[in-house]
């Protein structure tokens, strides 16, 4: 007879403790707040709690207690679970407690500790890592598929090659995410945000060589406009397109483009992420000299951007394929005293190929300059700047080379924004549980965004 793999009825929800990647235990975030406790409940789930799992960002006993859940001691929360959730990974004594066949669901980060994965491997635990589950099928969103779709057709109407192009975005809203990434994917010769007070006399390109974007209705400095266009820069309007091709544009596009089978990841806080790292950036940049270049525009790194733009830097300068090869990089490093990367780079390039090289220090890099490295690492799993040999740590969140400050902490969010960001996984969390990926019905019924992330089992 063939053993089915069963659905989950009982939760153990750990608090987070001292683990290898929360060294001095200064992570304090919980991976479900009571609010969702409560829905689990209500739908049949016995949720036992740690005591103390969410004090650390100010959610009570009592209160976990007043939406059902059963308070337990740290060496039970282990013990005979259908799933143990844990926010980052798990203690290598807290492993020996649990029950061969239990499902870990937490931040595994498995290629990065291998001691802890070998250990897993070996007492027959399933682990499902929370930040491999993918968005399966993808789905961009109207707002950010309209200023992609904007900037593409601009684009792919141009008779001056894309890498002659120095393209600049005049002001920043968030829908117009899409169409940076979109100009940065065709690798033109630079990409730059500016602010939206920008005056002629910070610009660098002029010609039909400058090509600039805008939105009327976040940029109004139609003066400025005027004297790009008689500079015989090219400039073009994201709310005169939508004005004329908004539904056409969508429609034509999801038409001709069937989704991918996968997007991004279901459970972050990637934007939260740039965002706090930027941030801490700037408060240990000490000169008033703020200038900025971010490496890479994902969900992290378009977080990075979006603090440097509040932050008030004039010229942003956007790194992508092109800017940061070996003979282009050095340019944009030696202007920037923030420098943050948040450009990901597949795991065969890992500790092969990097795109910030310890060379670059005194030759391009300057003394007094900050690098935020926000994709992190360790010595097997390497990041893009040379100098990160493995994550920092709340403990020693920066360390120093040559008069240059290295920072790459090891969960961003933490840094100022560790209960609005717990609040956000929390929720995502309970959507992977209970709705679309339903991951309550077991390792037998995983969609293809959550099966990819069984990094260790499947073990009955």
């Amino acid at each position: 007879m063939v053993k089915e793999f069963k659905s989950i009825k009982t939760i153990g929800l750990a608090k987070e403790t001292e683990s290898p990647e929360n060294p001095g235990g200064l992570e304090k975030r919980v991976a479900l707040i009571p609010e969702h406790i409560k829905i689990l409940v209500e739908n049949g789930l016995s949720v036992f709690v740690e005591m103390g799992a969410g004090e650390g960002i100010g959610f009570s006993d009592a209160q976990y207690q007043s939406v059902g859940a059963i308070l337990q001691s740290g060496e039970d929360i282990y013990q005979d679970k259908d799933m143990v959730i844990k926010f980052k990974g798990p203690s290598l004594e807290s492993i020996s407690r649990m029950n061969s066949g239990t499902i870990l669901f937490c931040m595994a980060h498995f290629r990065s500790f291998q001691k802890r994965a070998d250990l897993l491997q070996e007492r027959r635990i399933n682990v499902i890592a929370m930040e491999e589950i993918l968005e399966s099928p993808k789905f961009i969103p109207d707002e950010i598929l309209i200023s992609k779709r904007f900037v593409e057709e601009t684009l792919s109407a141009q008779e001056v090659p894309h890498v002659e192009l120095n393209i600049g975005f005049l002001g920043y809203h968030a829908s117009m995410v899409g169409g940076i990434r979109r100009a940065g994917n065709r690798q033109p010769g630079t990409l730059t945000l500016y602010q939206s007070d920008i005056e002629l006399d910070e610009l660098s390109h002029f010609g039909r060589t400058g090509l600039y974007f805008h939105d009327s209705r976040v940029f109004k400095n139609s003066s400025l406009i005027s004297q790009l266009e008689s500079l015989s820069c090219q400039v073009y309007d994201l709310k005169a397109f939508e004005d004329i091709r908004e539904t056409i544009a969508i429609d034509e596009y999801r038409a001709t483009h069937p989704p991918f089978e996968f997007g991004g990841r279901r459970i972050e806080c990637l934007h939260e992420t740039g965002i706090a790292g930027a941030r801490y950036g700037f408060k240990l940049l000490k000169d008033g000299n703020k200038s900025a270049c971010v490496l890479g525009y994902g969900n992290v790194g378009m977080g990075a951007i979006h603090e440097c733009y509040d932050q008030g830097i004039r010229a942003i300068q956007i790194l992508g394929r092109r800017q940061t090869l070996a003979e282009n990089i050095g340019a944009f490093l030696k202007n920037s005293k923030l420098i943050i990367n948040g450009a990901e780079q597949p795991p065969e390039l890992r500790g092969v190929n990097y795109l910030i090289k310890r060379d670059h220090i005194g030759k391009f890099i300057q003394k007094g300059s900050i690098v935020i490295d926000l994709v992190g690492g360790s010595s097997s799993n390497r990041s893009p700047v040379e100098d990160i040999i493995e994550c920092t740590f709340l403990t020693h969140p920066h360390f120093e080379r040559d008069g240059v400050i290295f920072s790459a902490l090891w969960g961003w969010p933490m840094m100022g924004l560790m209960k609005e960001s717990a609040i956000k996984y929390s929720g995502q969390i309970l959507e992977v549980l209970t709705s679309k990926e339903n991951l309550l019905k077991g390792l037998g019924h995983l969609t293809p965004g959550t099966e990819r992330a069984l990094v260790c089992g499947p073990f009955l």
